[in-house]
């Protein structure tokens, strides 16, 4: 079963005394860059990945992944926002599956624990279907 991991709590979490870094820019090695998603993905599979991203990144990136989610007012986030086809015209499905991954400036990663490889290229599906609508 899988249990809600909620990405803002960790952000949320530092104590007042200690001061919250800063996003750290994301250097994508060259060899996940090239990756191809090795996925063939199913009505199943697909339905698994909208629950991750329920979980996991509707929080921040908003329900439909236009970067409007509940949390990004009160962490003063910027999101990009993936319901516009030129947002990730320039990224490979490698670079997103780096990304959600290893997480990138604030944004967690998506353990391998939590989600397997198969569920990451899912969500890299998902993500891009947002432009599709």
């Amino acid at each position: 079963m899988l249990k809600p991991f909620f990405c803002c709590t960790l952000l949320l979490a530092s104590s007042p005394q200690q001061p919250t870094p800063g996003p750290s820019p994301t250097v994508i090695p060259a060899e996940a860059v090239r990756m191809v998603n090795p996925v063939k993905t199913t009505p199943e599979s697909l339905a698994h990945a909208k629950k991750l991203y329920g979980y996991d990144c509707a929080l921040c990136h908003g329900t439909i992944g236009d970067g409007k989610g509940d949390a990004v007012a009160d962490m003063k986030l910027q999101m990009k926002d993936y319901t516009n086809p030129a947002t990730l015209k320039d990224m490979t499905d490698g670079e997103l599956f780096y990304i959600i991954r290893n997480g990138k400036g604030q944004m967690p990663a998506e353990e391998i624990a939590r989600a397997k490889d198969d569920d990451v290229w899912n969500l890299v599906v998902l993500v891009r279907s947002f432009s599709k609508k």
